[in-house]
């Protein structure tokens, strides 16, 4: 299994390469586009702004292999939100790969930026996490509204897509790598994903 991290040079790569090793494989962070489209399972993590990561995509020439691959590919946090159309966080479009919108959390008297542990309602048809009450942790600002592309929602002032998919692109707002043992789980189960 030949899984790599996007070196989006905003993201703590690292957790997320540990988290992967000790599921058992190798992991290779790289922002060389031939190796980005040899891998069998891609994820794009990020931290920051999706202006910047957009920015650090747009100078690496990753964006059109980002938009071309056919494998397995998951987007963490901003990774996710760089999956969408567009992002509010300085209004940036972004690879269009799932056609939702990233928007400011509303103002509902929460402190912000959403940060700590909430649940996850997973719809029937996720792959990646079974189980109402799946606790993970959380840390954004921005989030995509629920709508048909929701695999999981959770609820922080308004209820807002925890996770998306389109194809074989998949999304979590949270970071697994630092969910315990339903981010373990929902990384396994991802490592091994037969796409139909």
């Amino acid at each position: 299994m030949n899984v790599v991290i996007v070196d989006t040079e905003c993201a703590n790569l690292t957790s997320v390469r540990f988290a992967v090793e000790r599921l058992g494989y190798s992991v290779l962070i790289t922002d060389n586009a031939e190796k980005i489209r040899a891998a069998d399972r891609v994820i794009l993590p990020g931290v920051g702004t999706a202006s910047a990561a957009m920015r650090n995509l747009q100078r690496k020439q990753l964006v059109e292999p980002l938009r071309e691959l056919t494998q397995p590919v998951l987007g963490i946090c901003l990774g996710m939100q760089l999956l969408t159309s567009h992002s509010e966080e300085g209004d940036v479009d972004c690879l269009n790969l799932i056609p939702a919108k990233t928007k400011r959390l509303r103002d509902s008297g929460l402190p912000l930026p959403h940060m700590g542990w909430n649940t996850l309602q997973p719809t029937a048809d996720n792959p990646l996490v079974q189980g109402n009450d799946s606790y993970c942790y959380f840390v954004h600002s921005f989030a995509v509204a629920v709508d048909e592309y929701t695999i999981a929602s959770s609820e922080y002032g308004e209820r807002f897509a925890s996770m998306i998919r389109h194809n074989n692109y998949f999304g979590a707002q949270f970071h697994p790598e630092r969910s315990g043992k339903t981010g373990e789980a929902l990384l396994k189960r991802f490592l091994e994903l037969t796409l139909c």
